[in-house]
C-alpha cells in the first residue's frame, strides 16, 4: 500500500475509534485508557498535518479534555470523588495533570489490605509510570501543532508529578528507580517491580518537554532539570536489550526522537544514544522474523504494531542523519552508518506486520477484537508515524 492509502486507512480506523470510544458521539459514554488515548492524539494530529482538515484537529483537542475529565477525576465507583490531585474545580481545570492519570482500567484498584493478586493486577486500575510518558508525549505534540503553551505547561506538570511519585531510592547504594505501577492517588506502590525502559522512557520524554519549552520563552514553565539529571543516572550502564517486540518497538522509537534532539541540540549524552542503538540491534538481531510465520492466535497486535512503528523510527533517523552527516566532526555517522544500515535491513517487518493485522481487522477475527482499541490506534500510528516520532 503506498503512503496515501497507508494514510486513507489511517484515518477511517481514527474514525471508527472516535465513534466506539464515545468521542465523537454525544450521547455514547466515553471509554478512555490512558496508551490507547497518547496514540490516539498523536494519529489525528498527523491526519490534520496533513490534510489542514479542522475536524482531526478537534477530535484531539477532544480527547485531551475526554481524557483529563475522566482519568485525571477518581472513578465512580470511588470512595473519593473530584481531581485526583485534591485540587478544588475551578484550580483543577487550570492544572488537570498535577495528580497524575489514571489507568483507564474496568476494575477498580488493589486495596491496601487486599493480597497481591499478579494476574489480577493487570486488570486493575491505577497509575503506570510508561503511560504517563506517552500522555506527556502527546501534548507536547499538541502543543507544538496549536502553538499553544497550555497543553506544554500541563506535560511538564505531569513529569513533575510523576517523577516525584514514582522515584524511589532505597536500593543499598542509594541508586535511584520508578516504580512501575502506583495507585491513583500515588500514595503507595501496586507493582514495586521496576520496568525495564521506564527510565530511558522518561529522560527522553523529559528531554523532549524541556526542549520544547525554548518555543515559549516568554512563558514561565516548569523546570525538569533536576528530573533530567536523576533519570540520567538512573539509565547508565544499563542493559536495554530485551526479547520483547513491543519493547524493542519503544527503544527504535526512543532512537528516533533522541536522534532528533541531538541533531536540534536538545540532548547531549551521546554515550547512552549509541547504547539504546546498540541494544535495540542486539535486541532486533535476536528476535529475527520468525514469530511471522505463528498463527494469529499466538500473537498480539499491538505489540508487532509497536515494533512496526520503530522500525518506521528507523528509517525516519536514517533520514535524519543524512542530512546532517558532518555532526559531531562526522565521526558520530561514521559509527552510526553500519548500525542504521543493519536495522533497516528489518523493515520489510513492518510492512508484513501491517498487512497481516490488516487483514485479520477485515476479517473481524476474535485475535484483533480481543484487544481492539489499541489494536486499532497502533495500526494507525504505524500507517502514519509523523507526529508520533517527531520529537522537536
Amino acid at each position: 500500500m503506498d503512503r496515501e492509502g497507508n494514510v486513507t486507512l489511517a484515518g477511517q480506523i481514527m474514525l471508527a475509534f472516535a465513534e466506539k470510544t464515545g468521542l465523537s458521539k454525544d450521547q455514547k459514554p466515553p471509554r478512555r485508557y490512558l496508551w490507547t488515548d497518547a496514540f490516539a492524539v498523536c494519529n489525528f494530529l498527523e491526519l490534520y498535518h496533513g490534510s489542514q482538515d479542522e475536524k482531526w484537529l478537534l477530535l484531539a483537542k477532544r480527547l485531551v479534555d475526554q481524557v483529563h475529565h475522566t482519568l485525571g477525576r477518581h472513578r465512580l465507583d470511588a470512595a473519593r470523588n473530584g481531581w485526583l490531585s485534591g485540587l478544588d474545580e475551578e484550580e483543577g481545570e487550570k492544572h488537570p495533570t498535577r495528580g497524575g492519570l489514571r489507568i483507564g482500567k474496568r476494575m477498580q484498584e488493589r486495596a491496601p489490605d487486599d493480597p497481591m493478586d499478579e494476574r489480577l493486577e493487570w486488570e486493575r486500575d491505577g497509575q503506570y509510570y510508561h503511560y504517563l510518558t506517552k500522555w506527556m508525549r502527546a501534548l507536547s505534540r499538541i502543543s507544538r501543532v496549536t502553538g499553544e503553551p497550555g497543553y506544554l505547561r500541563w506535560a511538564m506538570e505531569l513529569a513533575q508529578t510523576t517523577h516525584r511519585a514514582f522515584r524511589f531510592s532505597t536500593a543499598p547504594d542509594g541508586t535511584p528507580g520508578l516504580y512501575w505501577k502506583m495507585s491513583s492517588d500515588l500514595r503507595r506502590s501496586l507493582v514495586p517491580s521496576v520496568g525495564q525502559h521506564d527510565p530511558l522512557d522518561g529522560l527522553i520524554t523529559y528531554s523532549e518537554l524541556q526542549f520544547a519549552a525554548r518555543r515559549f520563552p516568554e512563558e514561565t514553565l516548569p523546570d525538569l532539570e533536576r528530573e533530567i539529571r536523576e533519570l540520567t543516572t538512573m539509565c547508565r550502564d544499563r542493559d536495554f536489550s530485551t526479547s520483547d517486540s513491543l519493547g524493542i518497538g519503544s527503544m527504535l522509537c526512543d532512537a528516533c526522537r533522541t536522534g532528533e534532539l541531538i541533531i536540534k541540540d536538545g540532548f547531549q549524552d551521546l554515550r547512552l544514544f549509541r547504547q539504546m542503538v546498540h541494544d535495540a540491534l542486539l535486541s532486533l538481531e535476536d528476535l529475527g522474523g520468525g514469530f511471522l510465520d505463528q498463527q494469529a492466535r499466538y500473537r498480539l497486535a499491538f505489540r508487532e504494531l509497536g515494533l512496526s512503528i520503530g522500525l518506521k523510527g528507523v528509517a525516519r533517523l536514517a533520514g535524519l542523519f543524512e542530512e546532517y552527516p558532518d555532526l559531531q566532526g562526522g565521526e558520530l555517522m561514521s559509527w552510526l552508518q553500519p548500525r542504521l544500515e543493519a536495522m533497516l535491513w528489518f523493515r520489510n517487518l513492518s510492512e508484513k506486520i501491517e498487512r497481516f493485522w490488516i487483514e485479520e481487522m477485515k476479517k473481524g477475527s476474535e485475535h484483533w477484537r480481543s484487544h481492539g482499541d489499541i489494536n486499532m490506534v497502533m495500526l494507525a500510528t504505524s500507517l502514519a508515524p509523523g507526529q508520533f516520532l517527531s520529537a522537536a
